[in-house]
């Protein structure tokens, strides 16, 4: 001891003495050890005098010879009088935390027989171990009962039990009826932790939250694998938690939650009984206080209603209500007693409400626990209080081995100790009333019924709405129909009544009804005549239904297709003018050019679809001076206007040739045409001029596709010469190049309406079309033909070809 009275090893794990603060720290530190000392002290002496009061009664003597008795006992049996105390209390009490020290010292005994080596001072241990388990269960049960608060509970509950587990923090968290959670106490956590986790809102997924919806114990290993968030997470990430349910005889009043720092291996079946039974002194706690301000508790008993109370809470009930009690058995929930019903309850199964009332739930409706679910809902109701609500459950009911099913609204609710089970059987003539009733008024449906003996007539609500008349203003007889309906009209109301009451068959008929607001509706009326015994008609039944957005409807589709019809007979006309502009520039195939040691042919195909009529177009004309002019082109779009384009270029071709230009400068003035002169169209072409002398051909292209040359067997296609299509900008300059031709050559020239596929770039399709003009027929016109009848293009465009063989 040092001159301040504190050990030395003590003042080691303190602040330095010599300082006010650590002293005062010093201090504060050896008060705790000695009231945790004396705490413990205190539930220690509260088993010894339990002990001794079991002996009284079982000895018949006073509480002093019961000490000496306990004491003797304690040194004959080389145990501490704590641990024979709590012997004796197993003893007699025969409760759960009995059972658990039976189970460890069988298991203790266990060990010591199957383990052959073992010593018996391993065997000794194993026993001393377990009678430890046991003494600290009683002594955390002792500080639980006589904690004043949950919070000492949770101190308790921490010192005697779950340190020497292991365990580094526990939590107890009271369940409210609403689903959140309360922190009602906890130990090893900070301050300010405790402070943040003092609420969890319902709805919030936690560890706790799992083992309260789940009704079953959760044993985890590592937080940090679940991903859930709970109380000291930051702190503990990786370590293993415990979760359960603090409840009893069915009902659940919270959680108990165990924190360890490091992961946690799987618990023998002793741990896990041992936690259960920490839980069963939580849920005793949790019933008898209520709590408030999160971890703060206050001693104040909770108020729980009588079933009396609710009783008459369900007698002032407009639907039919049930009065549940829990039935249990040996401490577990089996079942509910139906306590009482109100007048207003109906049995699905038509039974006398005094059969149902005083009979078990399952036993009145053994398939509550069927399909329907409705037990488990009672169930889970009492045990969590949070309340069940469901709009046309099923609900069978089984009378006589004969399934009876019925659909109710379903309305659940914990009140004490006692459930509020409240259903609204569905009235199967009320439903259909109201679907009818609905069904009426989005039709737009109004209903009559007329005595012609006695003149009486009904009508319902939607029918005054109809007419746009107020109810007190009376119903319309039929006689009458003719005054309220359009003058034009009265011959088919006249139609209508005879077919009715003369013939007297059902009968139909629209007209025009004319409201008292001078609002004009169309209406159609369908009725029946109801025939008496001698076949005279004496009730007509029937429905009147505005039918105005139907006949609009009507007006305006008509008026639709009118329209449309005349639209179709404009564009067929359109489409067969253009048809016959365009096969009058460009026939399908013309008489052969007659040009020196030079076959021409030229083959047009037109698009499939008449309203695809395009601007594609092909000249081959021999110039005066002798040279031959070879084109293809296409205009972009379709229609009338891409027709009136290609004829504005193709005869502007004609007449700019004659100038004896080149084809780049031929194209370059075709390009200006296109750009100022025809609305700035676009479109591409290749322009060649073929010399029969020197067998020479010069060609330029703007943006078309390059002609091909077959030689030998061999095809080839033409260069990709530099070349804007046409129209694009005012001025452009177009290369041109040139082949010498030989005899038995064959030049094509196309657009691509030949060769162009939606599934296929232009390149494959550009190979599969060399490899068709290689098996050449012998003449040119069956080689164009021939191009035509297997050209694979599927975009429906038009399509032309030139071509040219030297002789």
């Amino acid at each position: 001891m040092d001159g301040d009275g504190l050990p030395a090893d003590e003042r080691d794990n303190t602040l330095d003495a010599r300082y006010p603060v650590g002293k005062l720290a010093a201090t504060v530190e050896r008060l705790r050890r000695e009231v945790r000392a004396a705490q413990a002290e205190a539930d220690g002496r509260a088993l010894i005098e339990l002990a001794k009061g079991i002996l009284v009664e079982r000895l018949g003597c006073g509480p002093a010879e019961a000490a000496r008795q306990l004491a003797a006992l304690a040194e004959q049996a080389k145990v501490t009088p704590l641990e024979l105390a709590v012997d004796v209390i197993n003893q007699s009490a025969r409760d759960r935390l009995s059972d658990m020290t039976d189970a460890f010292l069988a298991g203790a005994k266990d060990a010591e027989a199957t383990a052959a080596a073992a010593t018996s001072a391993r065997a000794a241990a194993r026993e001393e171990g377990a009678r430890s388990a046991a003494v600290r269960l009683r002594e955390a049960e002792s500080g639980a009962l006589a904690a004043p608060d949950t919070q000492a509970v949770a101190d308790s509950l921490f010192t005697h039990a779950l340190t020497p587990l292991g365990a580094v923090a526990v939590a107890i968290w009271t369940a409210r009826s609403d689903g959140s959670l309360t922190l009602a106490g906890s130990a090893g956590f900070s301050p300010a932790e405790a402070a943040r986790w003092h609420y969890v809102p319902p709805g919030v997924t936690t560890v706790a939250r799992t083992s309260l919806t789940e009704r079953a114990g959760q044993w985890i290993g590592s937080l940090a694998e679940t991903g859930l968030p709970s109380i000291g997470q930051h702190h503990y990430p990786d370590g293993g938690r415990a979760a359960l349910p603090a409840g009893a005889g069915g009902r659940v009043h919270g959680v108990l939650e165990v924190v360890w720092a490091t992961p946690l291996p799987p618990q023998s079946p002793q741990v896990i009984r041992q936690v259960e039974a920490l839980a069963e002194l939580c849920a005793h706690t949790l019933e008898t206080y209520a709590f408030v301000n999160g971890g703060d508790s206050v001693s104040e008993a909770r108020v729980m209603p009588d079933a009396a109370e609710l009783v008459d809470l369900a007698d002032g009930l407009h639907d039919p209500a049930l009065v549940l009690v829990p039935y249990t058995d040996g401490g577990q929930l089996v079942d509910f007693h139906i306590h009482h019903v109100n007048s207003r309850f109906l049995d699905p199964a038509g039974r006398p409400r005094g059969l149902i009332s005083g009979a078990l739930l399952l036993e009145a409706y053994p398939m509550a626990a069927g399909e329907s679910e409705l037990f488990q809902r009672v169930e889970r109701v009492y045990a969590t209080g949070e309340p069940f609500r469901a709009q046309r459950m099923n609900l069978t009911a089984l009378v006589d081995q004969v399934p009876l099913a019925a659909v109710a609204d379903i309305s659940i609710s914990r009140h004490g100790n006692s459930v509020l089970l409240i259903w609204r059987i569905e009235d199967e003539t009320a439903r259909l009333a109201s679907l009818l009733q609905h069904a009426q008024r989005l039709g737009r449906i109004g209903g009559f019924e007329e005595n012609l003996v006695t003149g009486e007539i009904t009508w319902n609500g939607q029918l005054f709405s109809l007419y746009g008349r107020p109810p007190s203003s009376g119903p319309v007889p039929l006689e009458e129909l003719a005054l309220h309906a359009h003058p034009d009209d009265a011959v088919v109301i006249g139609r209508f009544l005879r077919t009715l009451l003369h013939h007297r068959r059902a009968a139909s008929a629209a007209f025009r009804l004319q409201r008292p607001d001078e609002v004009t509706r169309h209406i159609r009326v369908v009725a029946e005549p109801v025939l008496d015994a001698g076949g005279r008609p004496f009730v007509v039944r029937g429905a009147y239904q505005d039918i105005s957005a139907q006949h609009w409807t009507e007006v305006a589709l008509a008026a639709t297709r009118d329209q449309l019809a005349h639209s179709e007979q404009q564009a067929a006309e359109r489409n067969r003018l253009t048809l016959q502009l365009q096969h009058a520039i460009m026939p399908p195939t013309q008489a052969p050019l007659r040009a020196p040691r030079l076959d021409v042919a030229v083959r047009y195909r037109p698009a499939e679809t008449e309203q695809l009529v395009g601007g594609d177009w092909y000249d081959a004309v021999v110039l005066p001076s002798g040279l031959v002019l070879l084109c293809v082109g296409d205009v972009a779009g379709h229609g009338i206007e891409a027709a009136t384009s290609m004829v504005v270029l193709r005869n502007a071709l004609r007449g700019l040739a004659v100038t004896g230009a080149g084809p780049g400068q031929l194209l370059s003035w075709l390009n200006s045409v296109a750009h100022h002169l025809t609305g700035s169209i676009t479109a591409t072409a290749v322009c060649g001029i073929y010399d029969p002398q020197t067998r020479t051909l010069r060609w330029a292209r703007a943006g078309h596709l390059p002609p091909v040359l077959v030689r030998d067997a061999e095809a080839v296609s033409l260069p990709r010469l530099k070349g804007l299509l046409l129209g694009a900008v005012p001025e452009v300059t177009y290369t041109e190049d040139e082949v010498q031709l030989a005899v038995d050559d064959t030049l094509l020239m196309y657009t691509d309406g030949l060769i162009e596929r939606r599934d296929r770039t232009m390149e494959e399709s550009m190979t599969q079309l060399l490899t068709t003009v290689r098996a050449a027929p012998c003449t040119l016109d069956q080689q164009l033909d021939r191009l035509l009848t297997y050209s694979r293009s599927d975009t429906d465009d038009d399509t032309c070809i030139v071509g040219i063989r030297v002789s």
